[in-house]
């Protein structure tokens, strides 16, 4: 899906940049940027991208270009558009996602590719280091393999006395299986027994939830895939009709009316992608730049839903919380 030009009333075109004291590149840069999920989804962390590059010094239109691409969701998609952004030969490629970050990787060795978020990136085969990348690959991480665990955790403060946690995951995503395996010890040690569904298409979801109900899962985990974040209310809203209290990795889950969520804060990662993308379009090479850990994580959560499960929040969570709504 095109849409170069989704964000163009995000901010005012007479705005006028920040100047940075750094030397900028001689000619117009140009920026491909595919991602596994929606524009909608994905605006507030792409207009912090752009933000960041205002403070670097680059105009839209006149020193810099960025080519958009969206796959709401989907993973057929995301080869097809690495393809077209190596064939445009941009000058650097921005992914979000570990399957998009694959599909690029897969389709050029020689453009330099930023992940705004990918899991586990020498996990996944991403990177042959952190600290030294080594190919055109390099960005941020989406977090440890720890954070799987902690946020069951967290669920489990919340729900203190469940036995079965329904986990939605999809096994497309080279990510999630190490994720799911992270969440397994977890699970052991908190004594918690997981009923993991695998989901692959967006029809598929109601009869995840029913598989729910049927083995009386007390509570329900969300992995960070872009298939389910690109449906936030849809998911919200199944697991309020299943009267499961459900965590998540990312805030949107809980604006739509999801109980909790807690992860990282991808609208810092992505003013980060675009310091890498900085230094790349002035001579860095990405096998040089250390892949960087997420330094800012958030924790999000909805009194609203959870008075509507009869759940009492702990204080002290909420002492800790980012932001509660109410």
């Amino acid at each position: 899906m095109h849409r170069r030009s989704f964000l163009a009333g995000l901010v005012g075109a007479g705005a006028a940049p920040l100047v940075a004291d750094a030397q900028q590149p001689a000619k117009a840069a140009r920026v491909g940027m595919f991602l596994g999920t929606s524009p909608a989804v994905a605006a507030p962390n792409i207009e912090a991208f752009r933000h960041r590059l205002r403070e670097l010094g680059y105009v839209e239109g006149q020193n810099i270009a960025i080519e958009y691409r969206f796959a709401e969701g989907g993973v057929a998609p995301l080869a097809t558009f690495a393809t077209e952004l190596a064939r445009l030969k941009v000058d650097v490629i921005v992914t979000w996602g570990t399957p998009a970050a694959k599909a690029a990787k897969n389709a050029t060795t020689t453009i330099p590719i930023v992940m705004a978020a990918a899991f586990d990136p020498v996990g996944t085969g991403l990177v042959a280091s952190l600290a030294r990348p080594g190919g055109n690959v390099t960005g941020v991480t989406s977090g440890s393999l720890e954070l799987s665990g902690k946020i069951l955790e967290l669920l489990k403060e919340v729900v203190p006395g469940v036995a079965r946690v329904a986990v939605l995951w999809n096994s497309n995503n080279p990510a999630l299986p190490l994720m799911l395996a992270e969440t397994q010890v977890a699970a052991r040690a908190l004594r918690v027994h997981l009923q993991p569904l695998d989901v692959h298409d967006p029809n598929e979801f109601e009869g995840a939830f029913s598989a729910m109900t049927r083995e009386r899962a007390g509570a329900l985990l969300v992995l960070n895939e872009q298939l389910f974040l690109t449906h936030p209310e849809r998911i919200a809203d199944l697991a309020a009709k299943s009267r499961l209290p459900a965590m998540y990795q990312r805030r949107e889950y809980v604006e739509a009316g999801g109980l909790m969520a807690y992860g990282v804060s991808f609208r810092d990662n992505f003013r980060r992608a675009a310091t890498l993308v900085d230094k790349i379009l002035k001579g860095a090479s990405p096998a040089d730049l250390p892949v960087e850990h997420p330094t800012r994580f958030e924790l999000v959560i909805n009194l609203k839903t959870a008075k509507a499960l009869g759940l009492t929040i702990p204080p002290s969570l909420l002492l800790r919380a980012d932001q509660v709504i109410e």
